[in-house]
């Protein structure tokens, strides 16, 4: 299977997984949490999708720029997603559980900020700014 397809696949699929986090935060969570609390379970939850989209993102412009660049923004996005979003869903449900807050995720979520933002350097690196009339450009 071609990168593009896997990256759109994932979207897809990651997509669909931000719903059901949503869903389950406003419906189950709610109850359970402070605003504030609640408010990071969102935010987590509107990041997760944002880049979720870049990776759409990606897989569509992959099939024209196949670099390097545009595989590690993917990579970037998933990790960014996994400790950023992830380190804010684990929070609230220790909360829910009675064990604390942010605690040790208070590390983990800016490490997952800094992958999100290095995934948007690579999108932009993967993109050469002139084209050279083939469809394997940039830093392949």
């Amino acid at each position: 299977m071609h990168r593009n397809r896997v990256f759109v696949k994932l979207a897809g699929l990651l997509g669909a997984l931000t719903v059901l986090i949503g869903a389950f935060g406003a419906h189950m969570l709610k109850e359970y949490l402070q605003p504030e609390q609640m408010s990071s379970f969102q935010t987590g939850v509107a990041y997760q999708f944002y880049h979720v989209l870049a990776i759409l993102a990606v897989g569509v412009l992959y099939k024209r720029y196949n670099t390097k660049s545009m595989g590690k923004a993917v990579t970037c996005f998933l990790l960014g997603i996994l400790l950023f979003s992830g380190s804010l869903y684990a929070s609230a449900i220790l909360q829910v559980l009675g064990q604390g807050g942010l605690g040790m995720f208070a590390l983990i979520t800016p490490i997952g900020g800094v992958f999100l933002v290095l995934g948007w350097v690579f999108l932009f690196l993967g993109v050469p700014m002139q084209s050279h009339g083939s469809g394997s450009e940039g830093d392949s």
